[in-house]
C-alpha cells in the first residue's frame, strides 16, 4: 500500500471540500485490481475488499487477516532481547515468594501494564505493590526517593512497566541497594542503559525482534507468557498450583494497546480482537463498572476504549490519584470497584472543564502566533495558569485544528515549564525533542514520533521555537500542503446496512496505523439537522426513500456544521465513518460525518 496524496485520482471531483481538503481515492489502479481479485477469491463484498487492500493486505493473506489469532501472529517471546533473563528473574521471585513492586507510568498503557503483571503474579500468590508516580510532583518514570521507599517497604524485586529505559540515576539507586530492577518498556532510547537485571524493550537499539510497534502492555503480556513458560519448565505447577489462562487478561492488553495509539497491525490486531471479546463478556469488573458509568451503548469497541474508558482511567493520573486507574483494573470487589469508577468518572468531568478553558486560551495564543500568514512550522504555546496534566490533550487539539505539530507547556511555580507535544505524519517529534535535550535547549524530554514530553526553562522558549522551525519547517509545511481525505469507496444510505458494517468491522480493529475506513455518500439530501450537546450537529441524510442517521462532532461553529444546518432539503456529498447505533435493543446503521462538499461547486 502506498500512502494516498495529491498523486491519487480525485474522488467525486472534489478539489476543495468544506474542510478545505482534496478528496482522493485511497486505492490506485493496482490496488483496485487487487481488491477485485480478493473479493472474488474470498467471496467478500467489494467494499470490504477495498478496505483491506487499502491497508496493505495481500490477496493470499485475506482469510487469516479476517480472523487474526495469537497462535498465528505471536512470536516466541525469547525473540525480544533480555526476555529470557527477565523471565528467569521474575520466576525466581515467584518461587522465593518475594514481594514485587510494580512501578508504572500514569497513563492507560502504564495502568493496564501494571494491572496485568499484578494479576498474573497475584494468581501465583505473590504480594504486589503498584506504584504510579504523581505527574506533577514526581514526573515520568522512576525517581530515587520512590525507589528507596519501595525497598524500605520490603520489595524484593522492582519491575518497571511503560517506563525505566532512560531512568539511569533512579535505577542506579536500586542497584546500589542490592535490588537491580527488571525494565519492561517500549519507549525510544539511546545507547546508554540503566544498571538493571534485564531491559526488555523492542525499541532498544540492539533489539532485532521487529516488535517496536507494541505498546508496553503488549511487551508485558509477552513477558508473562515467558515467565509462565519458565515456571512450567521448573515444575512449579502441580501440587495444588494451577497454571493460569493468560488469555483471560487480554482485555487489559486491548485497552492499553488502543489507548496508547500504537499501530493496530500484526500482533496488536490479534491482541485487540481477542481482548474485545473478553471485554464484551465483562470479564474485568472495574472496566464493566466504568463502562456503565460512561453510558457505553452496545458491545465495547476500540472507539469506546479510546474515547470513553481511556480518558476516565487517565483522569486520575492527570488531575487526581495517579494510581487509581491501575487499582480499578485489579479490583474484584463490587463495592470497591463502584467507588473507584465513580471517582474516576467525576475526575473526568473536572478534566473536561479544565480542558475547555485551557483550549480557549491555547487557540487564541496559536491564532495570534500564526497571524494572517502561514505561521510557524511547529506551534509552541505556554501559559502559567495551565494544568500540567492536561497539556497533552491541548497539544492534540491544536495539532488537529492547525494541521501542524504543536506543544502546550504549563509554566510551573518552580520556574520550569512542563509540556507535551503531538505531531503530524512526517515529523518525528520524539527525535526532535531528544536532539533539543542534547543541545541543552531542554532540561529533559523524550517520546515517540507522534508524541513527546519535555521540561524546559521558560527563558529558552524563543531558542526552542527557532530550533523547531529550522529542523521541522520543511517537513511540517509539506504535510500541510498535501491536505487530502482518502476515500475507501462510495455507497448509498440504502447499502449502509448493519450486516455490511459487521463485515467491514471484521477487517478492523481500526486505529493508529490501520485507519478507520472513510466512505462517501454522493449527493444525499440533508433531510434534518440540529445542534446538540457541546457543539455537535446531528443530521439525517437520505437518497430516495432510504434515510441514515448521522452526526458531525464539534462542528456547529465550522463550515461543515453550518453547511449541514443550512442545506436542509439540498444535496451534499457526505464523507465519514460507518457505525452501528444500539438503541432500545435495535441495531441501526449510522454515519459519523467528517467532511462534505457541495455538488457542482467543487
Amino acid at each position: 500500500m502506498t500512502e494516498p496524496g495529491l498523486h491519487r485520482r480525485r474522488f467525486l471531483g472534489v478539489e476543495r471540500s468544506l474542510t478545505g481538503r482534496n478528496w482522493v481515492e485511497r486505492l490506485d489502479e493496482a490496488g483496485s485490481l487487487a481488491a477485485s481479485a480478493m473479493a472474488q477469491r474470498d467471496e467478500i463484498p467489494e467494499l470490504v475488499a477495498r478496505v483491506m487492500a487499502g491497508r496493505g493486505v495481500r490477496i493470499e493473506d485475506a482469510a487469516i487477516f479476517l480472523a487474526p489469532t495469537l497462535r498465528a501472529l505471536m512470536p516466541d517471546p525469547s525473540t525480544l532481547t533480555d526476555m529470557d533473563v527477565a523471565a528467569a528473574r521474575i520466576a525466581d521471585a515467584v518461587v522465593a515468594d518475594e514481594s514485587v513492586a510494580i512501578f508504572g507510568d500514569y497513563d492507560v498503557d502504564g495502568a493496564s501494564s501494571s494491572a496485568l503483571l499484578a494479576r498474573f503474579l497475584g494468581s501465583q500468590g505473590i504480594e504486589t505493590r503498584i506504584y504510579i508516580p504523581d505527574r506533577i510532583f514526581e514526573g515520568y518514570g522512576p525517581n530515587p526517593d520512590a525507589i528507596r521507599m519501595l525497598i524500605a517497604e520490603g520489595a524484593g524485586l522492582i519491575v518497571t512497566v511503560d517506563c525505566g529505559s532512560t531512568s539511569i540515576s533512579a535505577l542506579a539507586v536500586a542497584a546500589e541497594l542490592g535490588h537491580r530492577a527488571v525494565v519492561l518498556d517500549h519507549h525510544q532510547m539511546g545507547m546508554e542503559r540503566p544498571d538493571v537485571v534485564a531491559l526488555v524493550n523492542p525499541n532498544r537499539p540492539d533489539d532485532l525482534s521487529g516488535l517496536g510497534y507494541l505498546a508496553a502492555v503488549g511487551v508485558t503480556f509477552m513477558t508473562i507468557v515467558a515467565v509462565n513458560r519458565e515456571l512450567r519448565r521448573r515444575g512449579w505447577y502441580g501440587e495444588g498450583r494451577r497454571e493460569p489462562d493468560l488469555q483471560q487478561w487480554l482485555d487489559l492488553v486491548a485497552l492499553g494497546t488502543v489507548c496508547d495509539v500504537v499501530p493496530l497491525i500484526g500482533l496488536n490486531r490479534a491482541f485487540v480482537v481477542r481482548g474485545l471479546a473478553n471485554l464484551r463478556q465483562a470479564s474485568n469488573l472495574g472496566l464493566s463498572v466504568l463502562a456503565r458509568l460512561a453510558r457505553v451503548d452496545g458491545p465495547l469497541s476500540p472507539y469506546h476504549l479510546g474515547f470513553l474508558l481511556g480518558p476516565r482511567i487517565n483522569a486520575g493520573g492527570r488531575i487526581g490519584d495517579a494510581a487509581l486507574g491501575a487499582r480499578l483494573l485489579t479490583l474484584d470487589d463490587p463495592a470497591e470497584a463502584e467507588i473507584a469508577a465513580a471517582t474516576l468518572d467525576d475526575l473526568n468531568r473536572q478534566r473536561q472543564a479544565i480542558e475547555t478553558a485551557m483550549l480557549e486560551e491555547a487557540v487564541a495564543e496559536a491564532e495570534a502566533e500564526i497571524g494572517s500568514g502561514d505561521g510557524p512550522a511547529v506551534l509552541v504555546t505556554a501559559n502559567p495558569g495551565w494544568h500540567p496534566g492536561i497539556v497533552g490533550l491541548i497539544a492534540a487539539r491544536l495539532k488537529e485544528r492547525f494541521r501542524r505539530p504543536a506543544f502546550a507547556i504549563a509554566l510551573m511555580p518552580n520556574g520550569t515549564g512542563t509540556g507535551s507535544g503531538r505531531s503530524v505524519s512526517g515529523v518525528d517529534l520524539g527525535a526532535l525533542v531528544r536532539e533539543a535535550v542534547s543541545q541543552g535547549l531542554l532540561v529533559k524530554g523524550g517520546g515517540h514520533a507522534m508524541a513527546a514530553g519535555l521540561t524546559i526553562d521558560p527563558k529558552r522558549l524563543v531558542e526552542f521555537r527557532a530550533f523547531l522551525e529550522q529542523r521541522a519547517g520543511a517537513a511540517s509545511r509539506a504535510a500541510r500542503q498535501d491536505h487530502y481525505l482518502a476515500i475507501d469507496g462510495a455507497l448509498t444510505a440504502r447499502a449502509a446496512t448493519p450486516d455490511l458494517i459487521d463485515m467491514i468491522e471484521r477487517s478492523g480493529p481500526f486505529g493508529a496505523g490501520h485507519p478507520e475506513p472513510i466512505f462517501a455518500l454522493p449527493a444525499h439530501r440533508i433531510t434534518y439537522a440540529e445542534t446538540v450537546g457541546n457543539g455537535h450537529v446531528r443530521a439525517t441524510i437520505s437518497t430516495g426513500d432510504q434515510t441514515l442517521k448521522a452526526i458531525a462532532f464539534r462542528s456547529a461553529e465550522t463550515d461543515l456544521g453550518r453547511a449541514l444546518l443550512s442545506n436542509r432539503g439540498l444535496p451534499l456529498h457526505v464523507a465519514g465513518m460507518l457505525g452501528i447505533d444500539h438503541w432500545q435493543g435495535r441495531r441501526q446503521a449510522s454515519l459519523r460525518i467528517i467532511d462534505a462538499a457541495e455538488p457542482g461547486r467543487l
